[in-house]
């Protein structure tokens, strides 16, 4: 799948701060936009096309609020510190930007995860070179950026088990706020009570005044919800 995801990628100096002529990239995004919910992890066609101008600010401040955590995520278990992986992230998308006129949609050769994936993976080892430290992983990084996009992934690269990882974790984190805003409020607390902040039954049925066989019911109600958008998002990610 990667051998087919052939683009020269360029290298950005460390402290560039745009992707095109005006559109500035920052770091972190100042706030969530929850209508990024509606298709994290998915990228859609649309979406990508619109990339291809950089001067779209709108489709790259998409594009930078939906990945930015799955990259930032990736860097950081790949043993960069916070301020190192928040220059991955950035570089990531620059390298992106200039790129993303090379990458042609096409889902059974090569995925957009998958490019997106390969990108990170060559910035995140740029930054261990530039810091002068081992990776505490194997990170495939190939002889130079163009043989990198051109290999097929080395199968112990720990990058590609973390993206995995990450990548699902976002759509596990996307899933259940969808099925949030379609619940009611006290049901998805007892939820989040019970399932996710790992409270014991019985003190989660005394909170909310119900009754432990309720807790488990709202638990099941809720964990079906979030498994269905969880096929969804899965169903339309490429």
């Amino acid at each position: 799948e990667h051998r087919k995801c052939g683009v020269n990628i360029q290298y950005s100096p460390c402290g560039a701060r745009t992707i095109g002529a005006d559109t500035e990239v920052s770091t972190m995004p100042a706030g969530r936009n929850d209508a990024v919910d509606e298709e994290f992890i998915p990228t859609r066609k649309t979406l990508l096309n619109r990339l291809q101008s950089a001067s779209d600010d709108d489709s790259w401040r998409t594009f930078f609020d939906t990945y930015w955590k799955l990259i930032y995520g990736v860097a950081l278990r790949a043993g960069l510190s916070p301020a190192d992986a928040e220059d991955v992230v950035q570089e990531t998308v620059i390298s992106v930007a200039k790129n993303i006129g090379q990458f042609r949609y096409d889902p059974e050769n090569c995925s957009f995860k998958s490019w997106l994936m390969v990108v990170t993976r060559s910035r995140i080892a740029n930054q261990f070179r530039r810091l002068n430290r081992v990776p505490p992983m194997h990170i495939d990084d190939g002889d130079d950026a163009t043989s990198l996009l051109n290999r097929i992934p080395d199968k112990a690269d720990g990058i590609e088990a973390l993206w995995e990882d990450e990548w699902q974790k976002n759509i596990m984190d996307a899933a259940i706020r969808k099925a949030k805003r379609l619940i009611d409020p006290e049901q998805f607390q007892v939820f989040d009570f019970y399932v996710l902040k790992g409270w014991p039954v019985k003190k989660v049925a005394q909170t909310f005044s119900i009754n432990v066989a309720q807790v488990y019911l709202i638990k099941h109600r809720i964990s079906k919800t979030i498994k269905k958008e969880i096929k969804q998002l899965e169903a339309k990610a490429w």
